[in-house]
This record gives C-alpha cells, structure tokens and sequence, in this order.
C-alpha cells in the first residue's frame, strides 16, 4: 500500500461516491479506462478486490469501504497541509469546501464574490443540494461549512447565524387572492398550495405557521426545487410558498407576488456550520468569519429594497 497514488485513492472515492465508473471519469477529466487502471492497480496493492458489479453499477466490498474512509482522509489532509503551507509563505490562499441548500445558492455569488476577489488564491467548491444530501455531505466530511437554515440534530455542529432569511406565500398577480386587500391563513388553507419536500428549511416553516394558527397543512403538490415552486405558481396552478430570496427575477419581472397577509413574510435565520470535532481549515474559518461579520450587511441592502419596493414590513419574528 506504500506505492498507492492519490490518483487511485481519488479514483476510488469518487467511484464509491457515484457508484460509477464512468460519473468517477467526468468528474478527473479522464477516460473510463483510466479510471479502471487505477482501481486495479489499487486492488494489486490491497491484495483484495475493492469493488463489485451491482446490476449497472459499482458498488465498494468491505475491504473498499473501509480504504474508502482512509483515502477521504489521507486526500483531505494532504489538501489542507497545502493550504497550512500557503499559509506560512504568507499567501491567502487554499480550497474552500462549502456545501449549500439550494435556497442559499441565490443569496452565496455576492459574498463569494466579495471573499474571493480580496482573496484571488482561493480555489472554490461549491456543492448544491437539497438538505439532506448537505447534511450527508457535511456527515462524510466532503465539506467544511454547510450553509442551511435550521442547523441539523444527526451528530455536533457548532452553527452561526449570518443572516435574516424571510420566507413567504407567493401567488401569480392574476391569482384570485391576489385581489384581496388581506389574506386570512383560511383563504391559503382552500387553496391549492404547493411546498418544498419534508425536510426542508421552507417545509419545516411553513408547518409551523400552519401549527401556530391552529390549522393542519393540506398541500397540493409537494416539489423538489425552489424553480418548480415558481413556474407552478407563475403560471397560476396554485399558491407557493419559499424564500424570498429565491424570487427575486420573478417578483422585479411581475411574474408572481407576495400574498397581502399578516403572516407573510415570515422572518427565519440563515446559519453557517461546520462539525464540532473537525478541525476547521484557516481558508474556511476565515470565511465563516467573513459571513458572520458581513453575510446581512452584503444582503441586507437588496431585502431593503424588496421591502421598499413592495412596501412590505420586515416579517414576523419567530
């Protein structure tokens, strides 16, 4: 095991990440070949078979998934030892490893930009998913903070809050509602009203306005994206209800609106994590550091406008 190459421990993770070989190739920019080689060569040096047909997939043995956690390891700290290098020669430099709930990813390019530019060593990872694939991410140690609103309870975190994240029941103008000068909750409990899967930060609100007003969330339609939400209620198949920081083209381009109605928006909190007993890289510290310091300032501005424009108040407190 000596002569094993991080080509081959990476060519393994990433096998045993996607359970395929070809999905491994893509992500190296190499052939399908290459990555077969070096899984080999790998198998040669194990003594032992590290992988297993599973119908049209690859899936790791015993012997694979135990080297599995050890090349994760070995390739993160070899990464991070760069980065500590950088360091010490005085450079702002390394690979910053987030993972973000796919609200956040409309409220991430500012301050990524504003941190990135002050910092122009900084390589970027970015994983986008839905939150329980960031909570995964985040359990595997694939990433160093995870950006969500409601911190997970699976395993130790330390969570920051960074930023105001208000949420809303949204509707197409052309939208019956739409013409009310006040929506009641009973008017959106008649109506046909479609929610992020359970899980969710929007999901997990939205039950708890229901509960608070005394009423059982009956939902028409519950849909994977933050995207699907908007189209369906743009194109007048119900009302939604997401983050406002999600809608920003639609609100400006007169595509749907903010419900007129006491509980809406509703005021949440947008947190930065990482886990409690993983030392924390200085890249990615220093811009836990940088969100928590600048996060609500670098957004507050565009919400202030929104509200303005809308003439909305600033939401409900929890």
């Amino acid at each position: 095991m000596y002569h094993a190459s991080f080509r081959q421990l990476q060519a393994l993770v990433l096998v045993g990440r996607h359970e395929s070989v070809s999905r491994a190739a893509e992500e190296m920019h190499v052939t399908q070949p290459a990555i077969s080689a070096q899984l080999r060569a790998l198998e040669e040096l194990a003594g032992t078979a590290l992988t297993r047909k599973a119908g049209r997939n690859i899936q790791l043995t015993a012997a694979g998934e135990v080297l599995l956690q050890f090349s994760e390891r070995i390739l993160q700290l070899w990464e991070q030892a760069g980065d500590e290098l950088g360091e010490l020669q005085g450079v702002s430099s390394g690979t910053l490893r987030i993972g973000a709930v796919l609200t956040a990813e409309h409220l991430l390019p500012s301050m990524l930009v504003k941190f990135t530019t002050e910092r122009p060593n900084v390589r970027l990872k970015l994983n986008v998913g839905n939150r329980s694939e960031i909570v995964a991410m985040l359990s595997r140690k694939e990433i160093d903070l995870a950006i969500m609103g409601t911190p997970p309870r699976e395993f130790r975190i330390h969570a920051t809050r960074f930023a105001h994240h208000p949420m809303a029941f949204v509707a197409s103008p052309r939208h019956p509602l739409m013409r009310k000068k006040r929506v009641t909750m009973e008017d959106v409990v008649q109506a046909n009203l479609l929610v992020r899967e359970r899980g969710s930060g929007t999901r997990t609100t939205v039950e708890r306005v229901f509960k608070e007003a005394g009423h059982t969330l009956h939902f028409g339609s519950e849909v994977s994206s933050n995207e699907a939400i908007k189209s369906m209620v743009a194109a007048g198949l119900g009302v939604g209800f997401v983050s406002v920081h999600a809608c920003a083209l639609e609100f400006e381009s007169g595509l749907i609106g903010i419900l007129p109605m006491q509980e809406s928006p509703v005021e949440g909190d947008w947190h930065v994590m990482h886990l409690v007993d993983q030392p924390l890289p200085r890249i990615a510290a220093a811009f836990q550091d940088f969100m928590v310091t600048s996060g609500q300032e670098l957004i507050g501005a565009e919400l202030e406008s929104f509200y303005r424009k809308h003439k909305r108040p600033r939401g409900n407190s929890r």
